[in-house]
């Protein structure tokens, strides 16, 4: 009779955390806590939480934003969704700022 060895265990990486709780994304949370500050530094998180915000999404939707950035909770995500709105784009001032200027050097002709 044979004796099969059973193959060793070797850890596997996941995207979900060792204590079974919600994925994080490599690297997302340096983001998240700087648009959380920026939004703080802005005063936009300043005084109570009176205002409430209600709707429905699909649950699909939801979780898989939730997993994405890397929250538990819907308000936290609530919260981190109406903060990356509430950045100004950096891209959009730089187009109102230059709309209609073109630089010295730029040829029109194909």
């Amino acid at each position: 009779m044979a004796v099969t060895q059973a193959a060793p265990k070797t850890k596997q990486r996941t995207r979900a955390g060792a204590m079974g709780g919600p994925a994080r994304v490599p690297g997302s949370a340096p983001l998240l806590a700087s648009v959380l500050e920026e939004a703080r530094r802005a005063g936009l998180l300043d005084g109570e939480k009176t205002e409430h915000v209600s709707f429905r999404a699909p649950p699909a939707l939801v979780e898989a934003a939730k997993r994405e950035a890397g929250v538990s909770s819907t308000s936290e995500l609530g919260v981190l969704a109406l903060a990356m709105l509430a950045r100004p784009d950096p891209v959009a001032a730089f187009f109102r700022r230059t709309e209609g200027q073109l630089g010295p050097d730029h040829d029109l002709e194909y």
